[in-house]
């Protein structure tokens, strides 16, 4: 625990993965640094991410695995700092971690592994701790940051944001990085959640529920953005990874399009059935195509049922369009409660690329989720965490 008015070169508040990292490395580059949360708990995204396992980076993460209104923004940290930097450091901790699909890298045994070894990246460097702590205010004056907590004041010449966005909060998430922004007259990208599952109010909300569980592999568009993986239908809509990516893309009211057998002509396979099979209904050839709920329910929703022979070439089209151009209309997102990240956030104009600092406040940075630059689902999130710190820990 800090004392009453302790001084520091660097005080970082938010003990995510942004703040740990960027604590220890400050800390490495011989900067006297407190690192403060209001959680007693830290690191808890870490903690949850990747099923347990934390998926804590990825190896093909670049530029193009970034939205932002600044699509240029995040080029500098993530050259400064690439998956294989954090590797070495997760390799001289000898965790060992494994490659799923996409270049996606997770512990092979927990993500405490991780949270583990940024706190003892930050003690061997001596990083000050204060968890438990309420910020009441900050202020600052020509040469220092004066943060006060209910545990005392801290001085600093350097002040690093590392609060993260609005989602889950019931893990700690708040909007406090935009409160402090706001402060300093800083503009804020307007935040929604990201990475989220999609929601439905119509028919298809019934039909979800009806299929809750049932996954299969999907193509899912909206307008020029598609992505292909899984597609998981939940009692309240849709979700899966190809779902969680293109929702970071969808805008309200819109449709986005959805092909359950991206890599095949469904038309010419239902017509080849049709020759082959002629006294089989419909509904039994779409299941060999597709899991037999969803094939039932799709010949619910195009109200077609019956034998191939009776189904005319246009009927038959038509199924094949539903199969692979289902147009749906999310009426929204299950929300912050779900989202994997926050869209949004801190505009990167005020930012320098190359350190994360604000142009118009010395000394004050923003790093990692609370920056409007969110990462496509699959580890890249965190390799903005540990870029974007790094680069601000740099100039410290």
């Amino acid at each position: 625990m800090a004392k009453q008015s302790s001084h520091y070169d660097v005080a970082i508040i938010g003990a995510g993965a942004a703040g740990l990292f960027c604590a220890g490395k400050a800390a490495a580059f011989g900067k006297s640094t407190i690192l403060i949360d209001h959680r007693k708990r830290v690191a808890e995204k870490i903690r949850i991410s990747g099923g347990g396992r934390c998926n804590f980076t990825n190896i093909h993460s670049g530029p193009d695995n970034f939205l932002s209104q600044n699509a240029h923004f995040a080029k500098s940290a993530l050259a400064g700092y690439s998956p294989y930097d954090f590797i070495d450091l997760v390799e001289r901790y000898r965790i060992r971690f494994h490659e799923k699909k996409l270049g996606q890298l997770f512990c092979d045994d927990s993500a405490q592994n991780i949270i583990d070894m940024l706190i003892e990246e930050c003690r061997k460097s001596h990083v000050t701790f204060q968890f438990e702590t309420a910020i009441s205010a900050i202020a600052k004056d020509v040469s220092d940051f004066t943060i006060t907590t209910d545990k005392g004041v801290v001085v600093a010449k350097k002040l690093v944001i590392a609060t993260g966005g609005l989602s889950i909060p019931k893990i700690g998430a708040t909007g406090f990085g935009y409160d402090v922004a706001k402060q300093f007259n800083l503009p804020v990208i307007k935040p929604r959640a990201g990475l989220v599952p999609l929601t439905f109010t119509d028919n298809l909300k019934a039909l979800c529920a009806d299929l809750a569980g049932l996954s299969v592999e999907a193509a899912i568009s909206f307008q020029k953005i598609s992505f292909e993986e899984g597609l998981l239908f939940t009692h309240r809509g849709l979700s899966g990874p190809s779902i969680l990516q293109i929702s970071s893309y969808w805008e309200d009211g819109k449709e986005i399009a959805i092909n359950m057998m991206p890599n095949h002509d469904v038309t010419a396979l239902l017509m080849q059935e049709k020759q082959a099979s002629p006294k089989q209904d419909i509904e039994t050839i779409l299941a060999k195509m597709l899991p037999k709920r969803l094939a039932t329910g799709l010949c619910d929703i195009a109200a077609l049922h019956g034998k191939m022979a009776d189904m005319s070439d246009k009927k038959i089209r038509a199924m094949a369009e539903l199969v692979q151009n289902w147009q749906v209309n999310p009426n929204g997102s299950e929300g912050y409660r779900t989202a994997e990240v926050t869209l949004g956030g801190i505009d990167t104009n005020c930012l320098s690329s190359k350190d994360m600092s604000v142009k118009t406040v010395p000394g004050l940075y923003f790093i990692g989720e609370v920056v409007d630059v969110t990462g496509h689902l699959g580890g890249h999130n965190f390799q903005w965490a540990w870029a974007s710190a790094h680069a601000a820990a740099k100039s410290l």
